[in-house]
């Protein structure tokens, strides 16, 4: 095997290929990235990674002189390639090794059996479409309210559930829900799908995919009923990079009855501003230490610590309809949700102090919040 490619363009490819490298690869083979120069896949070089349960494929352009395969240490091409001076990069094996040169920098690396690793999954077909930058927004938004506790796998995944031209996005760690409506273009009429992706590849995944014009979402069968969810697969393409992964079993939270129908409160404070000032106030708040936000009038005020603690309280401006309201929330989560927004203004709507809040954005004070996005946060209770 001995092809050449530009370094820039092999480190871009060495980085999407190795992304989903276990770190700690049961079989010493699923630590290596599969560099395919055989010339199958009409002339490009592809390169690949598979821990049986997520596989990451990209295509690019070189120029092969020798046909070949060979498997070598992920990670430590991945280093390589990004650290290359800005030259072509030539690679090929010799006997059991492969030898990376550019310029004058020379490495040589040992290469895995080959025979011994895994299959990729194929593709499975295509469910629908949609823009490489939108899928980035939506997926950043609820993404962030996903569990990071493998003790409870459900609640480390997105739920995707396709309805026709509309897929609904929703995730929760039981302190906060995040649910995003987005459209996309279905490849056929009717379509309804419910799929549970983990949470950190279908973000990962997203990021690596926002500059494609246009990113193939497909679910294998099994997953395209309602319900269907386990041994089923999802694999996203776009811009010749190809991801798939095994979808996450079991019952996700019925989350839609838990999004209140009507608020006794509603408050519409700057986004930027709010942020700003959760913050700084946040400074004097110990870990897991709540913030607390009093909604009356023309203003918002916000105290965090008590007593011998140290403390801290900020004012704003805010615009309150109906009854005036205190409650207190996880400083962290509420940063998470209004990091989320994307727009001017954050609209909070609540019931009670002891009941979840509901975050929305709106582009400007006075006009209707969006209902595509809704970020629901548990409140702190606080004691005396």
């Amino acid at each position: 095997m001995k092809f050449r490619v530009e370094r820039d363009v092999l480190a871009d490819a060495v980085a999407w290929a190795a992304r989903s490298l276990p770190a700690r690869p049961p079989v010493p083979v699923l630590a290596g990235l599969m560099i395919d120069a055989s010339g199958k896949s009409g002339g490009s070089l592809v390169l690949s990674s598979f821990d049986y349960e997520v596989s990451a494929r990209v295509e690019t352009a070189a120029d092969i002189s020798e046909p070949g395969v060979a498997l070598v240490s992920g990670r430590l091409l991945a280093d390589i390639a990004r650290s290359l001076p800005a030259r072509p990069v030539e690679i090929a094996t010799d006997g059991a090794k492969v030898v990376v040169t550019c310029g004058s920098s020379r490495f040589t690396l040992l290469t895995l059996p080959v025979e011994d690793y895994p299959t990729l999954p194929e593709m499975p077909g295509a469910s629908g479409s949609l823009r490489g930058d939108a899928f980035a927004a939506a997926v950043a938004q609820v993404a962030v309210a996903a569990g990071r506790d493998d003790t409870l796998p459900v609640l480390t995944g997105v739920r995707l559930e396709i309805e026709a031209e509309k897929i609904t996005m929703a995730a929760t760690d039981r302190y906060r829900l995040a649910v995003r409506d987005l459209a996309w273009t279905p490849e056929q009429a009717g379509l309804s799908a419910i799929a549970l992706v983990p949470a950190r590849t279908l973000s990962d995944t997203a990021k690596a995919l926002a500059s494609a014009d246009k990113v193939t979402v497909a679910l294998a069968s099994g997953t395209t009923g309602i319900g269907g969810t386990g041994e089923g697969l999802v694999g996203f393409e776009g811009a010749g990079r190809r991801t798939t992964s095994r979808l996450l079993d079991g019952e996700f939270p019925k989350y839609r009855s838990l999004l209140p129908a009507e608020s006794a409160s509603v408050a519409t404070v700057e986004t930027a501003g709010l942020v700003e000032s959760v913050r700084r106030v946040a400074l004097v708040a110990e870990r897991n230490t709540p913030i607390r936000l009093s909604f009356s009038g023309g203003e918002v005020t916000l105290e965090a610590g008590t007593g011998d603690e140290a403390q801290a309280s900020e004012s704003l401006d805010s615009t309150l309809t109906g009854d005036d309201i205190s409650i207190a929330f996880n400083p962290t989560y509420l940063l998470d949700g209004l990091g989320a927004l994307d727009t001017a203004y954050a609209e909070l709507r609540f019931t009670a102090s002891t009941r979840p809040a509901v975050l929305a954005g709106k582009d400007a004070a006075d006009a209707k919040a969006g209902d595509d996005y809704r970020y629901l946060l548990m409140p702190v209770r606080l004691s005396g």
